[in-house]
């Protein structure tokens, strides 16, 4: 009886490692994304006519620690490029994405407007970013916290204006299956507010609010993503079209263009 307790206790230990991941990180590949691979989203207006493409490539992978080395950040950095109808390239730029523990973090300066900054010629920029935070188990009706950006815009001598883009009042509403030209997936429904203001002094504020509606899955992102304004009528559609490696979503891109997608 002796000898069979001493077996057991030396088995426990082990059997409790093979139950305990191996791995550093929880999300080694956020929102599924891989070296080289490329996704396409295809802009439609409100009656679901193309008005543009985004294109997001993988440039690396990588992953970050913080100073004790207790925890381990996996990130993607991404080449977003936005181009109009006629495929002219319009606005292009870095984007970072991090994942640790159960939170995949999207880059908050995805949400500044390029055209927001171009009044204020020769003029020095402070960008201050807030991730945005997308659990990897959402929980419908919980909320989620806000992020985006504030820019800082000033001369040598003087503060000249505030420009900021946020997500704010996001709340997880409910559970979605969409269908896209990328396949079908089971979707989180989140529902918030997308704040853009300009403020160059108390008296003289420029703002903008517009409705969100971002159909999300923890394994691939955003799949799907509608702006209404403030009057509740739909502006904008942002459907994921293809995903996979670089060669073979850009000419499967190419093909639904040509298509005119149903809004699901």
């Amino acid at each position: 009886m002796t000898r069979l307790l001493a077996v057991l206790a030396a088995l426990l230990p082990a059997a409790v490692a093979a139950q305990t991941p191996a791995s550093p990180t929880e999300c080694p590949h956020p929102f599924g994304l891989q070296d080289n691979m490329e996704r396409v989203y295809q802009l439609q207006d409100a009656a679901g006519k193309p008005s543009g493409t985004i294109r997001q490539r993988v440039v690396s992978l990588g992953t970050e620690q913080n100073k004790k080395k207790t925890l381990t950040t996996s990130t993607v950095l991404l080449k977003h490029g936005v181009y109009d109808v006629k495929n002219r390239l319009q606005h292009q730029q870095d984007y970072t994405i991090r994942c640790r523990q159960d939170t995949t973090f999207t880059d908050g300066m995805a949400l500044l407007d390029p055209t927001a900054l171009r009044s204020f010629r020769d003029r020095l920029f402070a960008f201050t970013p807030v991730p945005i935070a997308w659990p990897n188990q959402p929980t419908v009706g919980t909320s989620l916290p806000g992020g985006g950006v504030t820019v800082q815009v000033s001369s040598t001598a003087v503060s000249i204006a505030t420009v900021s883009a946020l997500a704010q009042n996001r709340k997880v509403t409910g559970t979605e299956t969409v269908t896209t030209p990328a396949g079908t997936f089971q979707c989180y429904k989140v529902e918030g507010e997308q704040l853009s203001s300009t403020v160059a002094r108390a008296d003289l504020v420029m703002r903008n609010a517009v409705r969100t509606v971002e159909y999300y899955s923890p394994e691939v992102g955003i799949v799907k993503a509608e702006r209404y304004d403030k009057k509740g009528k739909l502006t904008e559609v942002q459907l994921l079209t293809s995903s996979g490696s670089g060669s073979a979503a850009e000419s499967r891109s190419e093909a639904k263009q040509k298509t005119k997608v149903k809004k699901s």
